[in-house]
């Protein structure tokens, strides 16, 4: 592990916005063992726990959480300094970074999602979900990593495209879905485990093209973003 990931790592553990990870991946098993312990149909509580809380929900605040502190909090108390002194190419600042955002976030949510497509429906359900889940980890972390050095309100606008966008467009607005992360990961899972439990407009091949565009657009602006950041930490 390299030294910027170590101290990411490190950093990320070590604030108490971690324990605000654990909440919600609870929930989801517990909703999912509580449904399958009382009887409930899969097909009554499979999309509303799998989709509506897992992947619209627990997924995206996750990532929201982790991809906004690796520099963002950095960003904020300053310590980004310590960093932006190294001689290193901003690139071996950011790619570090991301990779443990986004494999922080991807165990965080795929292990739970995994449990919760078992006990809907199989293994194959649960794998799917949890591979298609931690294609999103990525997305979704490039997305709000760029975020946290482009405003200083990361946390907010990252909130408006979750639930504005993805919670509230997407689901009035068929269109919209062609720019949601969400629907790029049930389409995923889909493909992977075909079940009537997940349902999406978005063809497969939409979501895998925009699924690589945004993490490869969102890594190059997180670079060039770092870039223009003083030793002060302020965009120059």
């Amino acid at each position: 592990m390299s030294t910027v990931s170590w101290i990411t790592v490190r950093g990320l553990f070590g604030r108490r916005r971690f324990l605000l990870l654990l909440p919600l991946p609870v929930l989801l098993v517990g909703l999912a063992v509580l449904s399958r312990g009382l009887g409930v149909e899969p097909t009554d509580w499979g999309p509303p726990v799998l989709v509506g809380l897992g992947l619209a929900v627990v997924l995206p605040v996750v990532a929201l959480i982790v991809g906004t502190g690796v520099l963002g909090a950095e960003i904020d108390d300053g310590t980004v300094v310590h960093v932006l002194t190294t001689p290193l190419p901003r690139s071996q600042i950011v790619l570090p970074k991301l990779a443990v955002a986004a494999g922080v976030t991807a165990v965080t949510v795929a292990v739970p999602l995994f449990a919760a497509g078992l006990l809907a429906d199989s293994v194959r359900l649960g794998v799917a979900l949890a591979a298609a889940a931690s294609v999103g980890a990525l997305a979704y972390t490039a997305l709000f990593v760029a975020a946290s050095l482009l405003t200083r309100r990361p946390v907010l606008l990252g909130l408006v495209y979750v639930l504005i966008w993805e919670g509230l467009l997407s689901n009035v607005v068929t269109g919209t879905r062609v720019l949601s992360i969400q629907h790029y990961v049930i389409a995923l899972a889909d493909r992977l485990a075909p079940t009537d439990l997940l349902a999406t407009t978005v063809s497969v091949p939409v979501a895998a093209v925009m699924t690589v565009l945004i993490i490869v657009a969102a890594t190059f602006l997180s670079i060039d973003r770092l870039r223009s950041f003083s030793v002060a930490g302020e965009t120059s």
